[in-house]
């Protein structure tokens, strides 16, 4: 299992519960190795539920978990678009070094 933090990334959060296998859930970030994907807790909070609700539906997660998740999620939505020649490139701003 690698963890989802990296050093060599500036800016990167330390994610030590965010894990990716190649072998498991076609190498997604999941939840310490679990088949429960990032996705899956980010999709759940979009439609409404809570901590306590994700908790009861899934019993093998920590309300660390979730936060993970979200702090994932949340970094890999941290980017910049860059608009040229008709073409429009996304550029993590993570990869550059640069904060918004």
């Amino acid at each position: 299992m690698e963890p989802a933090h990296d050093d060599n990334i500036p800016g990167a959060p330390c994610l030590d519960r965010i894990t990716f296998e190649a072998g498991k859930m076609g190498g997604r970030a999941c939840i310490r190795g679990l088949r429960i994907t990032v996705g899956t807790i980010v999709s759940l909070v979009s439609e409404g539920a809570d901590t306590a609700e994700i908790l009861a539906d899934y019993p093998d997660l920590e309300a660390e978990d979730i936060r993970q998740a979200l702090a994932y999620a949340a970094w890999l939505a941290r980017e910049e678009v860059l608009a040229g020649c008709g073409n429009i490139a996304v550029v993590k701003m993570a990869l550059r070094g640069s904060e918004a």
